[in-house]
């Protein structure tokens, strides 16, 4: 099929959004699907480069306790429209669809199959809560929804009802197991590593809370801190002014060293939230014992006392015992390390696309066999899958189960046909 993969974020920035799309796109790429990726333009960036093509320009945003993308153009709907008819796309599987512009006006333009993926996670949201009845019309189009976890289902559910369909954030394991601890933190003292942007929802200032009483009680330990963000002012001088030793910022760095550091930490600290997480399924490849707040997002990855020492957010007091514990027992460490690899490998990224490309032939065998494909898709209806261990359902089966009239499947069947 040809895909497009939209993302309302500037690819490639980081990003756990942008991450995603980047492995669904290798991932579908070698399944044989031509893709291509739309975003943004942020900077100097080209309008096209490669597989991805870029429409408006886009501008970072406060939003939701963190920093969102808003994409504008003075001809959106011209570039789109244009866009849309070179490509013929079969089907668009849109990130966060609701994000301004790009993606709302894309979908509104679209006549491919529409799947949307909905990766945020919070409590109320005034952007959701007054912008859901102008937004309606745009998920009415939509003819497949994905949540990224349970809680990210419950978040979007309560302003856009409607069935979603469970596939999470995948990680890529050999990376991380291939990973070689860094020498410069392998002296001994015990490696604390927080991996995320600096701003309130990732728990930046929490931690470093629990860690100065880590070290009030005399434990030999440093704090890694990876990323940046607009707490980055806010938590150095929290360090500087309360004199705190051994917090290393190491700001942004490359995949290669993002995995080094998962492999040298001791102990990994996930004291934020988040809808579903992706940083927890890195450390647990590279094999780092958890530390983590205790929400819904979270507890879809880990098991309590399986792959991470689970302790109530926003409390100090609590990550720095749960922190102390892991540190003064290396056996427990030792089979966290052990049941976190187990558990990432059912995240790898080949088992996630396949899980995301068989719920695309899901959806287009549904509308297929409703007669209501819509004009723009132009491939062959993905066959019904295999089950192992089963007898295969006839296409026949399969067809009744998504009709009333068990009217059949076929490839030429469009809405109206």
């Amino acid at each position: 099929m040809k895909i497009g993969l939209v993302t309302p974020y500037v690819y490639p920035l980081p990003g756990g959004v942008n991450e995603h799309v980047r492995y669904l796109y290798e991932g579908l790429r070698s399944r044989g699907h031509d893709v291509r990726i739309l975003s943004s333009s942020h900077g100097l960036q080209r309008a096209s480069e490669g597989d991805v093509i870029r429409i408006g320009k886009g501008f970072s945003v406060p939003t939701n306790g963190s920093v969102g993308t808003v994409t504008l153009s003075p001809r959106y709907l011209s570039q789109v429209a244009d866009m849309l008819e070179a490509e013929a796309f079969d089907l668009l599987h849109f990130h966060e669809p609701f994000v301004p512009f790009l993606s709302p006006i894309v979908l509104r333009a679209s006549t491919s199959v529409n799947v949307a993926t909905f990766h945020a996670y919070g409590g109320w949201s005034p952007a959701y809560e007054f912008g859901s009845r102008a937004m309606r019309r745009y998920a009415d189009r939509l003819h497949g929804r994905i949540a990224v976890s349970a809680a990210a289902r419950h978040f979007i559910d309560r302003y856009f009802p409607g069935d979603y369909k469970v596939i999470p954030n995948g990680v890529d394991v050999l990376r991380y197991q291939r990973a070689v601890p860094l020498a410069r933190w392998q002296d001994g003292i015990h490696n604390i590593l927080f991996v995320g942007r600096h701003e309130p929802r990732k728990g930046l200032l929490d931690l470093l809370a629990a860690y100065r009483i880590l070290r009030k009680t005399g434990c030999r330990c440093r704090l890694l801190v990876v990323g940046t963000g607009p707490q980055e002012r806010e938590a150095r001088r929290y360090v500087l002014t309360r004199r705190v030793q051994g917090v290393e910022f190491l700001g942004r760095v490359s995949d290669q060293e993002k995995a080094q550091l998962f492999r040298t930490a001791d102990v990994f600290a996930a004291t934020g939230g988040e809808s579903f997480g992706i940083v927890l399924l890195e450390a647990m490849a590279a094999g780092a014992p958890i530390v983590a707040s205790d929400i819904h997002g979270y507890k879809g990855v880990v098991r309590r006392g399986v792959h991470a020492v689970l302790v109530p957010p926003r409390e100090p007091k609590a990550i720095a015992a749960a922190t102390a514990r892991l540190l003064g027992d290396p056996g427990l460490r030792a089979r966290m390390s052990e049941s976190g690899r187990a558990r990432a490998e059912e995240f790898s990224w080949e088992r996630i696309t396949g899980k995301v490309e068989a719920y695309y032939g899901f959806v287009i065998r549904r509308l297929a066999a409703q007669g209501a494909l819509p004009a723009g898709f132009n491939a062959e209806v993905p066959p019904v899958p295999a089950r192992v261990g089963a007898t295969l359902p006839s296409a026949a089966a399969e067809n009744a189960a998504a009709t009333a009239d068990g009217t059949p499947i076929t490839a030429g069947m469009r809405a109206g046909s």
